[in-house]
Formats: C-alpha cells, structure tokens, sequence
C-alpha cells in the first residue's frame, strides 16, 4: 500500500497542532514539513521549534525537507527537535555526500531531493547511502501548484535506478499529488505520495486520503 505524507504547507498554521491530529486520526501514514530558508527558495516558512510542537502533537514521522542552502548547518538541530527523517537537496551548497552521512549518523532516514529541471543522474552517485528520494514534481517554494509534465518518466527513472544499483532507497513523490494522479505516480515508481492541497483544502480529509490510495479499476 502506498504510504501517503500530509504536507503541513497546506495547513491552518493557526492551529497547526489540531490539523496534524486530524488529519492522522483521517489515516495519513507521515506528516511532510517543508523547511524553507528564503535562499535556496524564495518563501520563509518555518524551522526546529514548530517540528518540536508537530512531535508533541502527533506520534507519526515527520518527514523533514530542507530546501535550504546549507543544510549541513541544520541538522542536529532538526533531529533534536523530532524529525523522524531528513531530506536535503542535491542542488543545495553543500557536501552532499557528508550531509547524508551526518543524517545517517543522527539515527534518521536520509534522503535526497531533486528538482524538476534536475537530471536525475545527479543522485546517481548517492544512491547506495540514502533511504529515500525525493522527486519534485513542482519547482519548489510554493504549495498548490500543478503536476509538472515529465515528473511521471522520472519516478520511472528512479525506480530503474534503484533496480540497477541494488539501492534500497524508497521513493518519494512531492508537488501537485491528486487524486486524479496519484495512482499514476505510484505506477510510475513512487512509494511515498506527498499531498498538501488535496488533503487539506478538502471539507473531508478521511476521503481526501482514501482517494490517494485508490486504483481506478
């Protein structure tokens, strides 16, 4: 079955605490909490102490993406507060290679992110020391934004390349998750479906989450 991550980007910051307590008793396996650093993408959004309130609200992994420039410089600090895995960017400026290493090191997942214009070659190097990949299918900084073409022969991509490495990374997908698509995402190759909008602009987020999981017959 496929694991389905909530993004909190699309939440009620408002009350935060009650929207990740909603939407796990509605079934979503992780919660997703994108970090921003007006850097390496324009937006702000938020760092350690707001992950250290989602780990007393919930018992579900949060799933940190750090699309930040250095992340290197914020990991023990994201571990300390309750991440439950942590993904950098291979475009980020930083040693990619030890950043994953340092996040393996902490007891975390680690993962890579790429981004649409990204080849995915990129990662090849990495494949052996990461759990999971990310494959954005928006260009960052923003949430509600539409799939982008080509994302779906990507996840294709990925999973090739796990095949032919012998690499046991899971594979994540993030940016414009639907219903309408998020079976073709999973055939695709993706093991982990990020959804923001889809669940939390939904008057029904137990729907919301079981439509993500369903194959059209």
């Amino acid at each position: 079955m496929r694991t389905i991550a909530a993004s909190i980007l699309s939440a009620d910051f408002g009350r935060l605490a009650d929207e990740v307590r909603a939407v796990a008793a509605a079934g979503a396996d992780w919660i997703h909490v994108d970090v921003m650093d007006g850097s390496f993408v324009p937006p702000i959004t938020i760092g350690p102490r707001v992950v250290e309130a989602l780990r007393r609200a919930t018992a579900l992994p949060l799933d940190v993406h750090l699309m930040i420039q250095h992340p290197e410089r914020q990991v023990a600090e994201f571990v300390r507060a309750g991440a439950s895995g942590i993904t950098v960017h291979v475009e980020a400026e930083t040693d990619v290679a030890a950043t994953v290493a340092a996040i393996r090191a902490a007891g975390v997942r680690a993962g890579l992110a790429l981004n649409p214009p990204t080849p995915l070659e990129w990662v090849r190097p990495f494949a052996p020391i990461i759990d999971l990949l990310l494959v954005m299918s928006v260009n960052p900084g923003w949430g509600g934004q539409p799939f982008v073409d080509g994302s779906l022969e990507k996840l294709a991509e990925a999973r090739r390349l796990r095949s032919t490495t012998g690499a046991a990374f899971v594979i994540e997908v993030d940016g414009g998750i639907k219903a309408h698509n998020a079976a073709r995402a999973a055939a695709a190759g993706a093991d982990v479906l990020v959804a923001g909008s889809a669940i939390f602009e939904s008057a029904d987020y137990p729907a919301a989450i079981r439509a993500l999981r369903v194959t059209p017959s």
